[in-house]
């Protein structure tokens, strides 16, 4: 069985997070490595119905998710990805402190960049106040001091940024590197 670990997706709304989760995962799988990939969208529909979106109830959120990660990462040695805006580093942390083989993804992109690619029109409506508690807009969003890998999504393609977090996943042990 594979050593589990938990690697986490984090960066606003539109920065590619679920994107190049997605790749990151397809590419783990075609390494002969067990995933599980836990989305933001679809875990709030699913698992965390009912949930808003204050400060107490995006911590709940991602507090649930990361017993999620933390359960597959150590019981069934998966290779769990989370991507999640998760705005608050403290959260973050307490989830590192938990799940141990954490690795933190920071999905940057300039807030510009974000409105004007804006594919689900959410930033033209939280900038017109249709919107409230929209992180980044009107809501904090507290980045990642010390991210294992740092992707500046707005100047390198998808395909680049999946690469470095395969690179990245590779040095620390966590997969095997890829035969030449």
């Amino acid at each position: 069985m594979q050593e589990g670990f938990t690697l986490w997706f984090t960066g606003l709304s539109g920065a590619g997070k679920t994107t190049v989760s997605e790749m990151t995962a397809r590419a783990l799988r075609e390494r002969g490595l067990a995933v599980e990939v836990l989305d933001g969208d679809v875990v709030r529909t699913n698992i965390c119905k009912g949930l808003g979106f204050s400060k107490e109830d995006r911590d709940e959120n991602i507090r649930r998710v990361g017993y999620i990660c933390h359960w597959l990462t150590e019981a069934k040695g998966v290779a769990a990805i989370a991507a999640f805006i998760s705005p608050y580093s403290e959260i973050r942390a307490e989830l590192r402190a938990r799940i141990g083989r954490f690795v933190e993804v920071f999905v940057d992109c300039p807030l510009e960049v974000l409105i004007e690619r804006d594919a689900k029109g959410l930033y033209k409506k939280a900038l017109a106040g249709k919107i409230q508690n929209f992180t980044g807009v009107n809501d904090p969003y507290e980045p990642p001091l010390k991210p294992e890998v740092h992707l500046h999504t707005d100047r390198e393609s998808p395909e680049e940024s999946a690469m470095r977090v395969l690179a990245k996943l590779e040095r620390l042990g966590f997969v095997p590197r890829r035969a030449a």
